[in-house]
C-alpha cells in the first residue's frame, strides 16, 4: 500500500492513508499548495507547541461552558481539533454555488409540497414518499412566509468520494445545527493560532450572522412597523445543542425563550415578560415541527405553544424555518433530486447527491436487500434516538433482522452506498493522523439568493476506520478556513440601517419571566450552599480541635446543622446513635445530592439555575461556574478520609468558588431587573439563612461557658468573630453577639441588613404598587424592619428557666422567618410565571409513531 509522507525534522510529520482521497495530498503524492503554509506552521510549532494550543483551547472552551449534551443528565465539553481543515478559495467557490443552487432547490420543494403539488401532478415525487412521511405536516398546507424564500436557513452535510468530489448525504431543514459551533471554534482558532490564522487569510463568519440578523428583521418588517421582537425558541437546557442556542442569543442579540415563556392571546404570539406580555413577531425556532404545537401537532408535547399554528396561519408571526419543513429531511428525497432539478431547472444540479435508494420503490428495495451489505441504512424519518445502520458492520441475525424490518415497513426506510470519507489531519496521540471527515455547510436566505457561511462545521473520527461521523458518537469537530488570495475586508455584524431605539421612558424587558425567577433562585441556592459549607466548616473545626467540647455544645451545633440544612430528622432526634457517632451523617449532609438541603443538591440545582440562564451571564461568571462545577465534582474524593484528615479544608474551594460568584455579581454586573432578582435572591436566603443559625443555636440556654462556645461558632461561621471581639462591649456577650447578627446595618451578614437591602429593591420593582396603599411585600419588609428596630437586645437574651430557652427571640425570630417567607411568596405570585402542567385529555395513537 502506497504511503505519503511529509517528514518534519521534529519527527512531526503526516501521513496519508495509502487509499482514498485526502484533504492533503489530494489524488497525488505532493502536498496541495494551499496546505503548505499551515503544515510549515505546525511543524514550527512542534508536537509540543501543537498540544499546547490544544490545551489552550480546551481551556477556552471549558471556560466558556462549550458543551454537547449527549444525554441528560451528562454533557461534555465540546471537542475541538487544534488542525484546521483547510479549502481553497477557487474550489470553495463552486461547492458555495452548489450550496446556493440546492438552498433554492428545497425552497422551491417546500413552496411545491405545501403549495400546487406539481412534482406529484407530473409524476416527478411518488405521492406515497410524501404523504407516508411523518415530516410532512397536513396542518401546514397553504402556510407560506411572506418574501421570496420559505426556507430560511438550511444545512447540508457533505462528503468527498475517491475522486475529490464534494456530494451531498443529507439536509437539515427544520431547525439546523451547527452555526454556532463554528463560530466558536472560530473564536477558539482565532485565539489559539493567531498567526496561522491572520497570516493564511481565512474568509471570515460574521457576513453570515449579519446576513441570518437582517433576514429575520426583513420579515418582521412584514408584520409590524414598531420595533419587533425577535425571539430564540429552544427546547431547554437539555437539549443536546443548548450551548449554540444560548451563544447565538447572545452573538444575534435576540431574546432566548422556552414554549413556556410564550403564550397565544387575541390572535397573537406574546411573551411573558416582568413589564407585562410583549408582542412576538418572528420566532427563529430551534424545536422540532411536532413539538412546536401541542394543539394541531403532537398533543403530548411541553416544547412548544399551544396556538401558534393559528397565529402563523393569521399572518401575525412568523416562525424560520416554517413548520412543515422537516419533510426536506427526508434521506429519499435525494433519490429523487436529478428529477426534481431538470422539472425546476432545467438540467442537473451542480452538487450532486450519493447514490440513494428508496425502499417504498419495489425495485429500489430488491436493489437494498441483495447489496446491503455495501449501504448505508436509513429511517426515513429521523428520530433523535436512531443512527444510521451501516451493512458492513452487521452480523448474521441482525442482518436478516434488518431485511424483515424492511420488508415490513419499505416506505420508512432508505439506502445509500457507502462513500469512504476523505482523510484529512487530526492531532491525536501526539501526532498528524489521518482521520474520515464530513463538512456541514450552511446557508441563509437573502433577498433574492441565499448566502453560504464561508466556511463551516468539520466533523473527524475518532478512529482511522469510523463510519459514523456524529457528535453523539465521539466525533471532534474542526475549525473550517476558507483561504483567500488576499486579505478579506471587515465587515460589522450590526445593520447599516439599524431599527429605531425604544424611547427611554419605555425601555423593553429583554426576558421573560422564567429567567428572572431562574437569577433570583440562582441566588438563594448559592446562600444556601454557602450558608450550610460555612457552618459545616465551623462544625468539624470544632469537633476535631484540641479542646474538649462538651457534648451539650456539640449537640446544639450538631441539631444547627439539620436545622440550618433542613437535612431532617438528622441530629434532631434525642438518644440518635447519630450524635454520638456524627461522621457518616455529617458527610451525608454534603455529599448525599438526592437529600433535600444537602450541600450537593443545592450546588446542583445552582448550577441547574445557571444553565437556564446562561445567555444572562457573562464570560468570567460562566467560568466561575465551570470552577465550581469541578470542585462539587471532586468532592466526594477529596472527603473520602472523613473528619479525620480535616475535612474543613476541602469545603475551602467551595466557599472561595462562591464568594468569587457573589463577587462578580456585586462588581460586574449592570444594575438591571437581571441584577436586582439576583440580589434579591441573595438577600432573601441570607435573612432566612440568618434567622435561622441565630433560633437553632442562640435560643436553647446553655451554662455560660458553653453558651460562649457556641455564640463563637455562630459568630466564626458568619464571618464576624474578629469584629466581636474588638469592639467594646457594654452588656452582655449575648446581646452583643445578637446585634452584630440581628440589628447592625453595618454588617453585610445581618438580618437587618438584608430587609433594608430588600426593601430598597421592592421599591424599584415594575408595578411595585396597586396604588392603594403599600404592597403586601412591602408592608412585610416595613414590619421585619420595624421589629428588628424595635426591640430591647438586652430583653431578648432573657432566659426562661421553665422552658430553657429565650422565649421573646424565639417569637421575634419566628415572626421574621414567616415575614420572609411571605415576601418570597409574594415576589414569586407577582412577577414569575407559575408554569401550569396541561392535563392532556385524549390520548392518540399517532403520537406515539411520531
Amino acid at each position: 500500500m502506497e504511503t505519503r509522507a511529509e517528514e518534519s525534522p521534529e519527527g512531526l510529520h503526516y501521513k496519508a492513508a495509502g487509499s482514498g482521497y485526502d484533504e492533503v495530498y489530494g489524488s497525488e503524492s505532493e502536498i496541495q499548495p494551499h496546505w503548505q503554509y499551515l503544515l510549515d506552521g505546525l511543524k514550527t510549532l512542534g508536537a509540543p507547541g501543537i498540544s499546547e494550543r490544544q490545551q489552550k483551547a480546551e481551556r477556552i472552551l471549558r471556560d466558556d461552558g462549550a458543551t454537547y449534551n449527549s444525554g441528560f443528565p451528562s454533557s461534555a465539553t465540546w471537542q475541538l481539533d487544534p488542525v484546521p481543515a483547510l479549502i481553497a478559495s477557487e474550489e470553495w467557490a463552486s461547492i458555495e454555488s452548489g450550496l446556493q443552487e440546492r438552498a433554492e432547490l428545497l425552497d422551491l420543494v417546500l413552496k411545491d409540497l405545501y403549495g400546487n403539488r406539481e412534482l406529484i401532478r407530473h409524476g416527478v415525487l411518488p405521492p406515497e414518499l410524501i404523504f407516508s412521511h411523518g415530516g410532512f405536516l397536513r396542518a401546514c398546507d397553504g402556510l407560506s412566509l411572506p418574501g421570496e424564500h420559505q426556507l430560511v436557513m438550511h444545512a447540508t452535510d457533505m462528503v468527498r468520494d475517491h475522486t475529490g468530489k464534494m456530494l451531498v448525504i443529507g439536509d437539515r431543514t427544520q431547525a439546523p445545527s451547527g452555526a454556532g459551533y463554528a463560530l466558536e471554534n472560530r473564536t477558539v482558532m482565532s485565539r489559539v493560532l493567531p498567526s496561522l490564522f491572520r497570516d493564511s487569510h481565512v474568509h471570515r463568519l460574521s457576513i453570515f450572522f449579519q446576513s441570518l440578523r437582517l433576514k429575520l428583521s426583513s420579515l418582521a418588517s412584514q408584520i409590524t412597523q414598531e420595533q419587533p421582537r425577535i425571539v430564540i425558541l429552544t427546547p431547554g437546557s437539555y437539549n443536546e445543542t443548548y450551548f449554540e442556542h444560548t451563544y447565538l442569543a447572545n452573538y444575534l442579540g435576540f431574546p432566548l425563550v422556552q414554549g413556556s415563556d410564550l403564550r397565544v392571546s387575541k390572535g397573537y404570539l406574546w411573551m411573558k415578560s416582568l413589564g407585562g406580555l410583549e408582542r412576538v413577531d418572528v420566532v427563529l425556532r430551534r424545536v422540532d415541527d411536532f413539538y412546536c404545537d401541542p394543539v394541531e401537532l403532537k398533543s403530548d408535547s411541553r416544547l412548544g405553544v399551544p396556538g401558534l399554528l393559528e397565529v402563523v396561519r393569521s399572518g401575525r408571526v412568523i416562525v424560520a424555518n416554517p413548520m412543515g419543513s422537516g419533510f426536506l429531511e427526508n434521506p429519499a428525497l435525494l433519490r429523487y433530486l436529478p428529477q426534481i432539478a431538470n422539472h425546476f431547472l432545467g438540467r442537473e444540479a451542480q452538487l450532486s447527491s450519493v447514490k440513494t435508494y428508496w425502499c417504498g420503490d419495489p425495485q429500489d428495495l430488491t436493489y437494498v436487500i441483495e447489496h446491503i451489505d455495501q449501504l448505508v441504512i436509513k429511517q426515513c424519518f429521523r428520530r433523535p434516538s436512531e443512527h444510521s445502520i451501516f451493512g458492513s458492520e452487521l452480523d448474521e441475525p441482525k442482518r436478516l433482522a434488518l431485511i424483515e424490518k424492511i420488508r415490513q415497513e419499505p416506505l420508512s426506510f432508505t439506502a445509500q452506498e457507502y462513500v469512504r470519507p476523505s482523510t484529512t489531519p487530526s492531532w491525536k496521540n501526539n501526532q498528524l493522523l489521518p482521520r474520515p471527515s464530513i463538512l456541514r455547510g450552511f446557508s441563509v436566505a437573502m433577498d433574492s439568493s441565499y448566502h453560504v457561511m464561508p466556511g463551516g462545521l468539520t466533523r473527524v473520527g475518532s478512529q482511522s476506520k469510523s463510519l459514523n461521523l456524529s457528535n453523539l458518537r465521539g466525533a471532534t469537530s474542526k475549525d473550517t478556513w476558507i483561504l483567500a488570495s488576499e486579505p478579506e475586508r471587515q465587515i460589522s455584524l450590526h445593520e447599516s440601517q439599524p431599527l429605531p431605539m425604544p424611547t427611554p421612558a419605555q425601555p423593553r424587558i429583554a426576558f421573560p419571566c422564567r429567567v428572572v425567577e431562574n437569577l433570583y433562585w440562582l441566588g438563594r441556592y448559592a446562600v444556601r450552599a454557602e450558608a450550610a459549607l460555612r457552618l459545616l466548616r465551623t462544625v468539624f473545626v470544632q469537633i476535631n480541635s484540641t479542646y474538649h467540647m462538651p457534648k451539650e455544645t456539640e449537640q446544639v451545633l450538631l441539631q444547627t446543622v439539620t436545622q440550618l440544612t433542613t437535612t431532617y430528622p438528622g441530629f434532631t432526634l434525642s438518644g440518635s446513635p447519630k450524635s454520638a457517632q456524627p461522621e457518616a451523617e455529617l458527610l451525608s449532609v454534603v455529599l448525599d445530592g438526592k437529600r433535600s438541603g444537602s450541600v450537593t443538591a443545592n450546588l446542583n440545582s445552582l448550577l441547574e439555575c445557571s444553565d437556564q440562564v446562561r445567555e444572562m451571564l457573562s464570560a468570567d461568571t460562566q467560568r466561575v461556574i465551570n470552577d465550581l462545577r469541578d470542585e462539587l465534582g471532586g468532592l466526594a474524593e477529596s472527603l473520602k478520609q472523613g473528619l479525620t484528615a480535616a475535612p474543613e479544608e476541602a469545603l475551602d474551594p467551595l466557599v472561595t468558588t462562591l464568594l468569587a460568584l457573589s463577587g462578580l455579581w456585586q462588581e460586574s454586573m449592570v444594575r438591571g431587573l437581571g441584577w436586582r432578582f439576583i440580589d434579591m435572591g441573595l438577600r432573601v436566603e441570607k435573612a432566612l439563612q440568618a434567622v435561622s443559625l441565630i433560633r437553632a443555636s442562640l435560643v436553647p440556654v446553655l451554662p455560660k461557658y458553653q453558651q460562649q462556645q457556641v455564640l463563637e461558632s455562630v459568630l466564626l461561621s458568619s464571618e464576624v468573630l474578629i469584629t466581636f471581639r474588638r469592639r467594646d462591649r457594654s452588656g452582655s456577650d449575648m446581646a452583643q453577639g445578637l446585634q452584630l447578627l440581628l440589628s447592625d446595618s453595618s454588617n453585610p451578614r445581618s438580618v437587618f441588613y438584608q430587609v433594608d437591602q430588600l426593601r430598597k429593591h421592592l421599591a424599584e420593582l415594575p408595578s411595585a404598587t396597586n396604588g392603594s396603599g403599600l404592597a403586601d411585600e412591602d408592608r412585610y419588609m416595613l414590619e421585619a424592619s420595624s421589629a428588628i428596630q424595635l426591640c430591647q437586645l438586652e430583653e431578648l437574651v432573657v432566659e426562661d428557666e421553665d422552658a430553657g430557652t429565650r422565649v421573646e427571640l424565639d417569637q421575634l425570630l419566628s415572626r421574621l422567618q414567616h415575614l420572609l417567607h411571605e415576601t418570597s411568596n409574594q415576589i414569586s405570585t407577582k412577577y414569575f410565571d407559575q408554569i401550569k402542567v396541561h392535563q392532556q385529555l385524549v390520548r392518540t395513537d399517532w403520537d406515539e409513531e411520531l
